[in-house]
């Protein structure tokens, strides 16, 4: 088991009170973490508490109410947090949000380019959540007198990297690119110092997760039957990061049941292509490219299948 998700430690996520971070929150409870969870919505992070506390009640369990894009009042968190637990050996950053632009059902994508609040709420929630929480805890890590082996975990998106294009998703797709682009310079200045090497980092890429009204507790029998077929429940994200964590990996690209690794792989590559071959941005939906992109796509997924 890696060092961070040693029995006994302490793991701090955000978004934790529901989808992929309360299923992360469980996971690591059952392998024996203290948690500081975190979350904005103060009613179903109780309940999160509640399920955790009654997995194992003799292992620490606090709850933070956050606005995560309130720089003044991570600062209070984290003096709060390592009051209560001392050291933090797992910071998962997974709060995120999308939101949509005024007017967009009416004018169509454009109005996303016009709605400066649309981008400043996506902004400060999917960028300075996972900043202000860097900034917090970076230190409280770095100057720990233990010098085991500790991890820092941001929650990026698959949109990010493959940018479709959609009236609500620029400035999603922005804030995600942002935090992979995060993660990358992070990890690199941590390992490039021998004080800071011992702090590893992550991007957790999910797939199509349903969230939806899954709340804290897992699918209920009526949720199961409205799950879409090819989602995956938040619980499958969060084994699969445990199992690509287990083997350090950085990028942990999460496939769902409509899609994947090898198919991700080849959307990525069409899209890091559409620079390098200088094409239309975004070609892979261009009227005159997208079926030959998709051609492309299938036949370097199935290459990919067949040399895994």
């Amino acid at each position: 088991m890696p060092a961070a998700l040693r029995q006994g430690s302490t793991a701090v996520i955000t978004g934790a009170a529901s989808g992929v971070g309360f299923a992360t929150a469980k996971l690591l409870r059952e392998k024996g973490l203290n948690l500081a969870l975190v979350d904005i919505d103060t009613t179903s992070l109780q309940k999160a508490k509640d399920v955790l506390v009654g997995v194992n009640s003799s292992l620490k369990t606090e709850t933070y109410a956050l606005d995560v894009s309130d720089k003044a009042a991570w600062a209070d968190l984290g003096k709060k947090i390592t009051a209560t637990f001392g050291d933090v050996d797992l910071l998962f950053l997974n709060a995120g949000k999308g939101f949509k632009a005024a007017g967009q059902q009416e004018g169509g994508r454009l109005k996303a380019w016009e709605d400066l609040d649309y981008w400043n709420k996506t902004l400060n929630t999917n960028v300075y959540g996972v900043l202000n929480g860097i900034a917090t805890f970076l230190p409280i890590l770095t100057s720990s007198n233990s010098k085991s082996p500790k991890s820092i975990v941001l929650t990026g998106s698959k949109q990010g990297i493959t940018n479709p294009p959609g009236a609500a998703n620029p400035a999603y797709n922005a804030s995600k690119a942002t935090v992979k682009h995060i993660a990358e310079h992070l990890a690199y200045d941590l390992r490039s110092s021998p004080e800071t090497s011992h702090i590893s980092v992550h991007l957790l890429i999910p797939g199509w997760t349903y969230t939806g009204l899954m709340g804290n507790v897992g699918p209920t029998k009526d949720e199961e039957v409205k799950k879409p077929a090819g989602a995956w429940y938040p619980s499958q994200v969060a084994e699969y990061f445990d199992k690509a964590f287990e083997k350090n990996s950085f990028y942990i690209l999460c496939p769902d049941g409509e899609t994947d690794v090898p198919l991700d792989q080849a959307r990525m590559r069409w899209a890091a292509d559409d620079v390098i071959e200088d094409r239309p941005p975004l070609s892979r939906w261009e009227d005159s490219w997208k079926a030959k992109a998709e051609e492309w796509i299938q036949a370097d997924a199935k290459k990919r299948r067949e040399n895994h």
